[in-house]
């Protein structure tokens, strides 16, 4: 591990020894947010050699005639790379690329490479976000060994994290808006080079913990995701429905799901929409919780914060969603022609299975960004500790939310040469469009069984 990242992890460890009389860290610690972090808890100061800048305040200038739902201008339209990395030269930046990329390099030598633009530190939100989470710096604290979340509300809930369980909430509550229209297509390739359309749907995405006339008084008794989704191709699936409820409380409870079948036209309960089971609505290519890159519950894992790295991430691929599908599908990945990539800070966590658990997928390392606090890259490994999938996102920056907001993500099986990407945009006339909120009501089951038509 890089010196950099073992300073970081004795930080994190005196955190950790300081602060027993407090949810979160002291208010000296909290402090920092006004003053040599930023207000969603990354370092306000850019790197020595200044090829990562300092934070100033985000991207929040919307450009003029925009509106909700637009897809939105790509904000350095005149950049070009400024370093490329191809499986001819990434032994030099063994460092800053993770094992996933160093082997899409590799398995890919003539079709995959790093683009590698100026870094731009886009991510903000609104103040009243900000202010949230400097309350939350004091108060928040996980329970049942950090599967649950208690005294956070309406901000990111550990922007100064003592452990990986704290990273990977901040990861699950991440700003993105309170309600969002997500309209997107998911494509599969195959080893052979060949690729097709798995499913055509949308998806409504709310986000209660973010209800700015809320107060939290109801704690860990609320959920933090609403999700419905209706697909809409192909046609055998056309009308198909799913609902997920997620809760802060994930240490006592679980994800409530439902699945509209339009064949059957009933609502039926779904646990098995969660962790480890292959994704239908992908055809099977990934596993539920790697949707998002990370989504569900925490408990298949002991979660290790190990520090910070400067990596090579996606970042800012506001250009990528303009283009058309046709030219970011390559055979193999996405078009590295059309991929923008940064030099970011990221907190790394590994995830190992916990004493007791299963999962197909044993160990996991994630690389999480230190501003939106966005999973940007995954690797996972098999039960003999060997490279098995590696995903990566392809966030992109809304000035008018504002935040950057990652949804759309890859995930390689490379040992099969399979490959997906979900919740591609790109066609779309509305991309990611903010909506008013709904109510609460319309993410039940008998919402769904009232919708549900062939």
């Amino acid at each position: 591990m890089i010196k950099s990242t073992l300073i970081t992890a004795a930080v994190v460890a005196a955190f950790t020894s300081i602060v027993p009389a407090f949810a979160g860290v002291t208010p000296d610690n909290a402090a920092m947010l006004k003053t040599t972090l930023t207000p969603l808890g990354g370092e306000k100061a850019g790197n020595k050699e200044r090829t990562i800048p300092s934070w100033d305040g985000g991207l929040t200038a919307v450009p003029a005639g925009y509106k909700d739902g637009d897809p939105r201008a790509d904000p350095f339209p005149n950049e070009k790379p400024i370093l490329q990395i191809s499986a001819k030269n990434e032994a030099q930046f063994g460092d800053k690329l993770s094992d996933g990329e160093r082997a899409l390099l590799k398995k890919y030598p003539d079709s995959f490479r790093i683009d590698v633009y100026p870094a731009h530190r886009t991510a903000a939100a609104p103040q009243w976000v900000y202010d949230n989470t400097y309350k939350n710096a004091t108060r928040a604290k996980t329970t049942h060994n950090g599967l649950s979340l208690e005294g956070a509300y309406g901000g990111i809930p550990f922007p100064i994290p003592k452990d990986g369980s704290e990273v990977m909430w901040n990861h699950l509550l991440r700003w993105r808006g309170v309600s969002a229209e997500l309209p997107f297509r998911v494509w599969v390739g195959s080893a052979d080079g060949k690729h097709s359309m798995a499913v055509a749907a949308t998806d409504e995405h709310q986000f209660p913990y973010y209800y700015k006339d809320g107060s939290g008084e109801k704690g860990k008794d609320s959920d933090f995701l609403l999700m419905r989704q209706t697909q809409t191709e192909p046609p055998f699936k056309a009308g198909e429905q799913i609902l997920l409820r997620d809760p802060l409380d994930l240490g006592s409870k679980e994800r409530q799901a439902w699945q509209y079948l339009s064949g059957q036209r009933r609502v039926r309960r779904a646990p098995t929409i969660a962790f480890d089971t292959p994704d239908f609505v992908s055809s099977g290519m990934n596993y539920f919780d790697e949707v998002f890159m990370f989504l569900g519950s925490l408990e298949r894992y002991d979660w290790k914060l190990v520090g910070k790295r400067e990596m090579y991430v996606p970042y800012n691929n506001n250009r990528f969603l303009l283009a058309k599908t046709a030219d970011v599908l390559s055979p193999h990945h996405l078009n590295s022609d059309k991929m923008r990539w940064e030099l970011h800070r990221v907190w790394v966590v590994e995830a190992s299975l916990a004493p007791g658990k299963r999962h197909a997928v044993p160990k996991k390392r994630f690389y999480v960004d230190e501003d939106s606090w966005s999973v940007l890259l995954v690797d996972g490994y098999d039960s003999e500790g060997k490279l098995w999938r590696t995903q990566h996102a392809v966030p992109f920056v809304a000035p008018e939310i504002p935040a950057v907001v990652s949804t759309t993500f890859t995930v390689f099986n490379l040992q099969a040469g399979s490959w997906i990407v979900n919740n591609l945009y790109n066609d779309q006339k509305e991309q990611y469009k903010i909506v008013p909120r709904r109510p609460d009501s319309y993410f039940s089951a008998d919402a769904l069984a009232g919708a549900g038509m062939r």
